[in-house]
């Protein structure tokens, strides 16, 4: 693939991650931020009675003064956040469909995208999520966020690879097996590995603090895997469709030369 494919490619990647951004925002917006809200108010609420039980009462203290205002961190602060997150994987994404096209096997550009955003949504999410799930902010403790952080990017880091492995594994199975009886054994082969990985790394025991609401956990949860659902399936949408027509103006630009040639061999 020419570099000025790629270019295209990785320019319009960047507009279908901005716009999946958008729409991440909207539900972002609309599903998580009432449990950021609400596990705030249980952290405020938690603070307040640890105060009155060191003995100062239920006298006001002073507040901290916040640098940004709640109400502009959900919404001026998460809209950055995720569409700045929004750009940037599509543009990984286009990069990375860049180089899949074709190598995986005889699909479509906009097959090749579905493809593409389903196994970034897999490995760079949704694997790490099962091992080490989201949680709302001020609930976890504070001495081991670091420890935490490290784990989570590792994950993401052996997901990635375990990634890459399957697919290479699957290519090189299939003149033996066949596309799909490959597919499966490199699947398994992913499933079993990082199950393998779930059980030897640590757990965050310590990530929610005791007595924090279950039912806010979930929501919180759950709405962080929405955001990303809506964030790939956007993508996949409108890079697909933004990649087909580039790639099928790319080639009919490349054909005229040859039927404008074609009479004068003649």
């Amino acid at each position: 693939m020419h570099a000025s494919t790629v270019r295209t490619l990785l320019i319009r990647g960047m507009l279908a991650g901005l716009i999946a951004g958008l729409f991440a925002f909207a539900v972002a917006y609309v599903g998580g931020e009432p449990s950021v809200d609400g596990s705030i108010a249980v952290e405020e609420a938690q603070a307040a009675q640890e105060a009155a039980h060191a003995g100062h009462g239920g006298g006001a203290e002073a507040e901290e003064e916040e640098v940004v205002s709640r109400s502009a961190q959900s919404t001026f602060g998460l809209a950055t956040g995720v569409l700045v997150y929004g750009v940037a994987l599509g543009g990984i994404a286009a990069l990375a469909f860049s180089f899949a096209l074709g190598r995986v096997g005889r699909f479509s550009p906009r097959a090749t995208a579905a493809l593409t955003a389903a196994a970034a949504f897999t490995t760079v999410y949704l694997v790490p999520f099962l091992k080490y799930p989201a949680t709302p902010p001020a609930v976890g403790n504070p001495d081991t966020i670091g420890r935490r952080t490290t784990l989570f990017f590792l994950m993401i880091l052996l997901s990635v690879l375990l990634g890459v492995a399957a697919v290479i594994l699957g290519r090189r199975l299939a003149p033996r097996l066949g596309n799909w009886n490959a597919s499966l054994a490199a699947g398994f082969g992913f499933v079993l590995v990082t199950g393998i990985a779930f059980a030897v790394l640590p757990a965050n025991d310590d990530a929610v603090k005791a007595g924090f609401p279950a039912k806010l956990l979930w929501e919180f949860r759950l709405a962080s895997l929405g955001v990303q659902v809506v964030l790939w399936v956007v993508f996949a949408v409108v890079f697909g469709y933004l990649a087909q027509k580039a790639l099928a103006a790319r080639t009919a630009a490349a054909e005229v030369p040859a039927r404008v040639e074609a009479p004068a061999a003649g």
